[in-house]
């Protein structure tokens, strides 16, 4: 990169680096949310499966995950060579000692650090469907399992030039057929997922549903009642995810630019509104309108914007955002209906709202939607973001089963009874969060 190149791009640096530490915060925001909404004796296990996640996804990530999701040499489309830069080899200076400039103009490490974020939190949701009931040993392999055989050639065949992107080589050139922009040629009907409705929340909440089924209910599922330990943390965890969202669809932006801005209005107007449909939903159901609710309607509004954050108006946003938002309050009561513990609601905030925010792009995009214009091609477009929404459906589960049962054969994943009843922290931690009074966290040794 040239000094010129460095000076005119410095802005979208600067915005590309806040925006990865806002994507890394997420986790451990995800670990507050997900902890409050635990019982007392699993609050600790929760929190250090986030943090187990943020461990080993961030180094399988630097090894071998950058090249896996964006390497040059795909393997049918569906993942790249991870041997082509493992170690980030080749990806940080070039033999000059310059600094090697990134697809956006920016250093390429930049990118690396942002992406690498990605592959985190994705990984991290999971665990909200196995909340006090797994053995943390079994759960910190499989996220390196997960990520290297599901997230990272997802990211590949949707922004990594493979299969479900908008390259020559893709599905939707297949069906659609190809142009030529810029002297390149691409599909003519580019598939929609600005910042990870099919990499992150589809692929993640159809894990968080391989892994119920697989693992089974916790003891007291359907016959206690569970009431989250600490709706403030709760609450917290929610606001703070908020804010990291920002980052998470603003920085997809790429720059500090207009489509950045308009990530953020879009963003924050489909998040409000989810809130409000989810709170609706509730009150109409149950009679009250909750914090629980609340909170949880914020990361269904999130949620379902993800892949949309781009594409669409802040009107078409609320839109987006009051849908998502009811159809994932109705979509946590799934569990009751058909018997899977989710217990955090992975499936009915980020499987159903990603689904929805993928699907509803193709009707809402700003003139090319099938309802906001888009004509023959808007039907195109919706078609193709139903196809990309179920293959990414049935390659996460497909490879999340797979995972899911070598590990019940090899390791195991229940704790068992008595250690669940008496609480999964102390059994795999020997900690439990607060002392026989209720506030001060205890440590047992031996």
């Amino acid at each position: 990169m040239t000094p010129d190149e460095v000076v005119l791009n410095s802005g979208n640096a600067a915005w590309m680096l806040i925006s990865a530490s806002l994507v890394l915060l997420m986790t451990p925001a995800l670990a507050l949310f997900y902890g409050g909404m635990t019982g007392r004796r699993a609050v600790l296990n929760m929190m250090m499966m986030s943090f187990g996640a943020l461990g080993v996804v961030t180094v399988v990530y630097v090894l071998w995950g950058w090249s896996m999701s964006y390497g040059s040499n795909s393997f049918a489309g569906i993942f790249a060579d991870p041997f082509e830069q493992f170690g980030l080899s080749g990806q940080i200076t070039d033999d000059a000692g310059n600094y090697v400039a990134g697809a956006s103009g920016y250093a390429n490490i930049i990118d690396v650090g942002f992406q690498l974020t990605f592959a985190v939190i994705s990984t991290a949701l999971i665990s909200g469907a196995l909340a006090g009931r797994v053995k943390f040993g079994t759960w910190m392999v499989f996220t390196g399992l997960w990520a290297t055989f599901a997230y990272f050639p997802m990211a590949h065949m949707v922004w990594g030039g493979g299969l479900l992107s908008h390259s020559a080589d893709s599905l939707s050139a297949m069906l659609f057929g190809t142009v030529t922009e810029a002297g390149e040629t691409v599909a003519a009907i580019a598939p929609i997922d600005f910042a990870g409705g099919t990499v992150v929340h589809i692929n993640a909440g159809m894990a968080a549903l391989v892994l119920a089924l697989v693992i089974g209910r916790g003891h007291g599922f359907m016959r206690e009642a569970h009431r989250p330990h600490n709706l403030p943390l709760v609450m917290l965890g929610a606001a703070l995810l908020w804010f990291g969202w920002f980052g998470f669809n603003g920085g997809s932006a790429f720059a500090a630019d207009g489509m950045a801005g308009l990530a953020w209005v879009n963003t924050t107007a489909a998040t409000a509104a989810a809130m409000l449909g989810w709170l609706a939903v509730e009150r109409l159901r149950y009679g009250h309108a909750t914090s629980l609710g609340a909170a949880s309607g914020i990361v269904a509004g999130l949620v379902a914007v993800t892949p949309a954050a781009g594409a669409l108006t802040p009107v078409t946003s609320l839109i987006l955002g009051v849908v998502g938002g009811a159809l994932a309050c109705l979509g946590v009561s799934l569990k009751y209906r058909f018997g899977f513990d989710d217990s955090l609601d992975v499936v009915g905030v980020h499987l159903v709202a990603g689904l929805w925010g993928t699907v509803g792009v193709g009707l809402l995009a700003s003139g090319d939607g099938l309802l906001t214009g888009g004509g023959l091609d808007g039907l195109k477009l919706f078609a193709i973001q139903i196809i990309i929404a179920v293959v990414a459906m049935i390659f996460s589960g497909l490879v999340t089963w797979i995972l899911a049962m070598g590990l019940k054969s090899a390791m195991g994943w229940r704790i068992d009874e008595t250690e669940e009843r008496a609480g999964v922290d102390n059994a795999e931690h020997r900690e439990t969060a607060y002392d026989s009074s209720g506030g001060i966290p205890v440590i047992v040794r031996g």
